[in-house]
């Protein structure tokens, strides 16, 4: 179940069914006893507790956090026309917020943290409206004190965290230092009475490309872009999925001697 889930999640596929009418015509030989689509559907569902470990072990196989630091990040993934009428399928748990890449739009807020190979080392995600600090405060008091319900952030960095001014304030910045061990670095606004040197704001910024190149990974490659899920349990189970596929993508091309991010050439169609 882990190997079609993860597969599942290449572009090409167009949607769920679309991957299931491939499996039955081309991999049927090595998965003789492959379910119903529906079966298939709730198997993944079901199996969400097993993805994640995979996710996590690719982790820790990869030494991912042994780097001097992670780029934190946050995305936003639609999940439904936020000029629709209605409630639609998620009320109450997507909704309404605003994205650069986007604009307004209805669906869920991700948080990623990437390391300089563009390994995802923990990820989580809230209703859109939800702003930067409130998710990476969450994100690191679950990564300080685990929870069983969501194993998805991942383990404590063991470098810095670098972050852009969504997720900006001093005082904010020592809570989580004095409360999570997490450290955090920050460029602080054009006009603040400390600017940072032009070089070091040009440093940050390249440090922080990293993070950017795996979203665009996640919503292209991956379509994440495309969800239009109709339960949180089939989207949680899909997004660690994609994540777990990144992952795998980066530990296959470490093998083959590729550049990390090299996907495109992965899959021969």
């Amino acid at each position: 179940m882990i190997t079609l889930a993860l597969f599942g999640q290449w572009h090409p596929f167009p949607s769920e069914r679309g991957f299931y009418r491939y499996a039955c015509r081309h991999l049927r030989p090595a998965f003789p006893t492959l379910p119903h689509r529906s079966q298939f559907n709730r198997l993944m569902r079901r199996h969400y507790g097993a993805i994640v470990a995979f996710f996590r072990h690719l982790v820790a196989l990869l030494q991912a956090q042994a780097d001097p630091y992670e780029a934190l990040d946050s995305t936003g993934v639609p999940t439904r026309d936020a000029k629709r009428r209605g409630a639609g399928w998620l009320a109450g748990q997507a909704d309404i917020g605003w994205s650069n890449r986007l604009g307004w739009y209805e669906g869920f807020h991700l948080l990623l943290s990437v390391n300089p190979q563009g390994v995802i080392t923990g990820f989580s995600f809230a209703p859109a409206s939800t702003k930067d600090q409130a998710l990476a405060e969450d994100f690191f008091a679950l990564r300080h004190c685990p929870h069983p319900r969501m194993p998805t952030v991942g383990d404590p960095g063991s470098g810095y965290y670098i972050v852009d001014k969504g997720f900006e304030g001093r005082e904010r910045h020592y809570r989580w230092y004095h409360h999570y061990g997490a450290r955090v670095v920050c460029p602080p606004k054009r006009n603040s009475r400390q600017p940072w040197p032009k070089k070091l704001r040009r440093w940050v910024a390249g440090v922080r490309q990293i993070v950017e190149t795996v979203s665009e990974k996640l919503h292209r490659t991956f379509g994440l872009d495309r969800e239009r899920p109709h339960e949180l349990a089939g989207f949680q189970a899909r997004l660690a999925a994609k994540v777990a596929l990144h992952n795998f993508c980066i530990w296959l091309n470490g093998k083959l001697g590729r550049q990390p991010l090299a996907f495109a050439t992965l899959l021969d169609w």
